[in-house]
């Protein structure tokens, strides 16, 4: 059974993307290095990862994603902040 991840990524221009992935450390490298990059990031490398998350289910992590997505910057920097990478 798959993992999910939810993560966030600080661009470079400073803004925040929020994504999830089977594999972090692979789905950070497109973001930085490869064409399969969103559309989002491709155009604000390099990004890095300042957040992520584990679930067992793709729904558990698409109900999170969204739900973080809905929050002001301020408090989506503030989830950031209580967690160390």
């Amino acid at each position: 059974m798959n993992k999910y991840y939810l993560y966030i990524l600080a661009c470079s221009d400073q803004t925040l993307y929020i994504g999830i992935t089977t594999d972090l450390k692979r789905r950070i490298n497109e973001h930085n290095f490869s064409k399969l990059a969103a559309k989002y990031t491709s155009g604000r490398r390099p990004v890095k990862l300042v957040y992520a998350k584990k679930f067992d289910n793709h729904s558990l992590a698409l109900k999170e994603e969204f739900k973080i997505k809905k929050l002001s910057r301020l408090k989506k920097l503030e989830i950031i902040k209580k967690q160390k990478i």
